[in-house]
């Protein structure tokens, strides 16, 4: 696992992923899992949720994608969804999916 900036997060997901930007999480078959950290706290100032919540909402996202889960089609993103939910539960984090998001000013 690392956590990396927005210059070298773009930089690995257009070069395995062939998307030129940043990201907030990238999985590999080999295990690896990339965090970007500006774009998490952005999300996380966004979404209001605590930069901690987001961090480990996109930890087990990393790993569920690890373990098999995908979101391309809405059954497998529900079944991917219901999994976050319980284990980031398990942790004591809130539902990430049930955050309000502040309105604009």
């Amino acid at each position: 696992m690392r956590i990396v900036g927005e210059r070298e997060a773009r930089r690995i997901n257009k070069q395995f992923r062939k998307t030129d930007r940043a990201t907030n999480v990238l999985s590999f078959d080999t295990g690896d899992i990339v965090l970007c950290h500006p774009v998490i706290a952005r999300e996380a100032r966004q979404q209001g949720k605590t930069i901690a919540a987001h961090y480990a909402h996109l930890v087990v996202h990393g790993v569920l994608h690890l373990r098999g889960y995908g979101h391309e089609k809405k059954r497998e993103a529900a079944r991917m969804a219901r999994a976050e939910r319980r284990i980031l539960a398990r942790l004591g984090f809130p539902d990430p999916y049930a955050v309000k998001f502040p309105r604009p000013a």
